[in-house]
């Protein structure tokens, strides 16, 4: 990799204790040391000074201070140490480099990087640094960074001054600094312990594996702990690597992005990881391919309890895997604001949704390979970013967006192109889309995996849902299957499981009820829309996958709907669905079927029409006053009513085995 002469940074912050770290100024000074030797453990000597260090085969170098020389040559087998509570890092010409991580199954517990055998020449700087050891279940990692920020400013005994290129460094902020890697593991700024700092223009290149996104090991941008803000501005991240994150929110932290560009390239996944990937978090190096997709790193992860990560004006996309992620946490809210959420690579989604989330997606566009939404139990609202609402969220997240910076936003309307889906629920949760959010996907737009999942579209100002397969709503079985336990391994579980269609026919069960609204329903409510497109319910019940029944809700109010409305048999391409035929997931086919344990509930409230185009089978029809029901051109619709032909009459109830026949 070509990199630009090094620039020194300037510095300004208050000096402070450090116990082996030498002072920034004389980073590049001549350094005391001396070469190892043969079979023994070397220390630092006074009054020895070089230019070269040579680190012989099984050798061993141990440092206790920061060390410079202009060339560095590790053989196969020797080793540089540091003492205990210290980490180290080697820049050559201001790139962070030779970090080498040990394998997952070398008895992998977060374990520290190694410098890897090979000629480094340049300006060679081996940092010894305060340790930051960070823990995550029962693992601990060993975070090693550019910049170590805490309430006090720049920590330089647990910084790695000589990885800042250029720009201006202080207690409060950084501005134009570069920081460029292609070791592993090693982070950019980390900001934690109540501090609040601000990164202005920063552009930060990784290249290489991390190692865990759950607590942002080998990530660009760290916000963690309680009370610490951090804001990015006009910062300019490209990553390449597994789990190679460039922006991390952790642990009640209030992190705001704005008018910046991240993307993050997939990695090489490391040869001993489990081919078809861990659900086990302190591992995860994939996205499972339960969720149908594949990838190795998601742009950005929001982590912890109550944490805020707020993205304005921005770009964030990735290759594949995700773009926004929240994952394991609990409470937290994620905020994206006149911003593009993409994927490059044809695979992926927008934002993924668990913990009891908030997500607000005001004034963004989304080009994303499969979702715009996985949805495990959140709350999303997709609007416009009017002036009022945009001013609501900078005060309620504290965003700090100024008067000129709130004038300068334009107000803009969502748009949702996804490849695939808009939101996929795995567990139960809301979805709201008003404003003029268009909604534009190659498949089914809405789909459940027998949870309640809810959505509400309020088309009065122009929120519009498009369908590419004619599907706006599925309510079906989980195809996703489990993991297997394994043993001999790190990882506790492996996703190896195989989904495999049920086959005969659905057993009616005698608790479940269709004809009446139950807490578990999926629901979807529209209100001032002309729709076009299908409503499937094919869940099975009966006791399949622990499951009684599940009905359908649908509403519609002052709007029209012409399509489908009914219970149905839905078949996958495929009879079964292991990690090789991942695409296959959420992939059915329907056949309109009478309702078993599958019960359809369709409200048409004031104003509405709904233009039946198929057989349709249902378990209730309420209409309003000035509601109907009605057939395309040229043709009628008929209603039987547990098999008797019934009028469909304006403010009536009908309940029962209902179908309508379109002739």
């Amino acid at each position: 990799m070509e990199h630009p002469s090094r620039t020194e940074p300037e510095f300004t912050y208050r000096a402070r204790p450090r116990a082996l770290l030498v002072a920034v100024a004389a980073a590049f000074a001549p350094t005391l040391l001396v070469p190892a030797t043969a079979n023994a453990a070397c220390k630092d000597k006074a009054g020895t000074k070089a230019t070269t260090i040579t680190v012989g085969a099984d050798e061993t170098l141990e440092l206790t201070e920061t060390t410079t020389a202009s060339r560095l040559t590790i053989e196969e087998g020797g080793v540089i140490t540091v003492p205990d509570g210290y980490s180290l890092s080697l820049t050559v010409n201001g790139v962070e480099t030779g970090a080498e991580l040990a394998a997952l199954t070398d008895g992998y517990g977060g374990e520290a990087t190694a410098i890897a055998a090979g000629t480094y020449q340049g300006t060679v700087v081996l940092t010894v640094a305060g340790a930051n050891e960070l823990a995550f279940s029962d693992l601990t990692f060993p975070f090693r960074q550019s910049l170590y920020v805490d309430a006090e400013g720049v920590d330089e005994a647990k910084s790695v001054p000589s990885n800042v290129r250029g720009g201006t460094v202080t207690d409060t902020g950084a501005s134009n600094i570069q920081l460029l890697s292609n070791g592993e593991a090693f982070n950019g700024v980390y900001v934690t312990g109540g501090g609040t700092y601000t990164l202005t223009k920063p552009k930060i290149a990784f290249d290489g594996n991390g190692r865990c996104d759950f607590i942002g090991y080998g990530a660009s941008v760290v916000g963690t702990g309680e009370g610490t803000t951090l804001v990015v501005d006009g910062a300019t991240i490209r990553n390449e690597g597994v789990v190679r994150t460039a922006v991390i929110a952790d642990a009640t932290a209030n992190v705001v992005v704005k008018n910046s560009t991240l993307h993050c390239d997939d990695g090489t996944v490391p040869d001993e990881y489990p081919t078809a990937g861990t659900g086990d978090t302190r591992y995860m190096i994939t996205v499972p391919w339960m969720l149908g997709l594949s990838g190795n790193v998601r742009t950005t992860n929001l982590l912890g309890a109550s944490t805020r990560a707020s993205y304005i004006n921005s770009t964030i996309s990735s290759e594949k895997w995700g773009a926004l992620s929240v994952d394991g946490g609990s409470n937290c809210t994620l905020t994206a604001i006149n911003s593009t959420i993409a994927n490059t690579g044809g695979q992926g989604y927008g934002s993924y949704a668990i913990g009891n989330v908030t997500e607000h997606f005001l004034g963004c566009t989304f080009d994303v390979g499969d979702y715009a939404l996985i949805h495990w139990g959140a709350s999303a609202h997709y609007g416009d970013s009017t002036r009022a609402a945009v001013a609501d969220l900078n005060t309620s997240l504290e965003l700090g967006l100024t008067t000129a910076e709130l004038n300068k936003l334009k107000v803009k309307s969502t748009t949702v192109n996804a490849g695939r889906f808009m939101v996929l629920w795995y567990a139960a949760g809301s979805v709201t889309i008003d404003g003029g959010t268009q909604v534009n996907t190659g498949e089914t737009a809405f789909v459940s995996k027998a949870v309640a999942g809810t959505v509400t579209v309020d088309g009065s100002e122009g929120a519009a849902v498009n369908a590419g397969n004619g599907i706006v709503f599925q309510l079906m079985d989980t195809d996703r299957p489990s993991s297997v336990t394994v043993s001999g391994k790190p990882w506790k579980t492996e996703t190896i499981g195989t989904y495999t269609e049920p086959t005969g026919s659905p057993v009616k069960s005698s608790s479940w009820v269709t004809t009446s609204s139950q807490s578990t329903d999926s629901k979807a409510s529209f209100t001032d829309i002309d729709l076009t497109g299908d409503f499937y319910n094919s869940v099975w019940g009966g006791g399949n996958a622990s499951l009684q029944g599940q009905n359908l809700s649908v509403s519609f109010t002052g709007s029209t709907v012409t399509g489908v409305i009914s219970a149905s048999t839905a078949k996958h391409n495929v009879t079964t669905i292991t990690s090789a035929e991942y695409r296959e997931i959420s992939e059915v086919t329907n056949t309109p079927s009478p309702v078993v344990n599958n019960g359809v509930l369709v409200t048409l409230g004031s104003g509405s029409t709904w233009t039946v185009t198929g057989t349709s089978y249902l378990s209730a029809l309420t209409l309003a006053s000035d509601a109907q029901v009605t057939a395309p051109s040229g043709k009628t619709v008929t209603l039987t009513v547990d098999g008797t032909a019934t009028a469909v009459t304006a403010g009536k109830s009908y309940t029962g085995a209902l179908t309508l026949t379109v002739a």
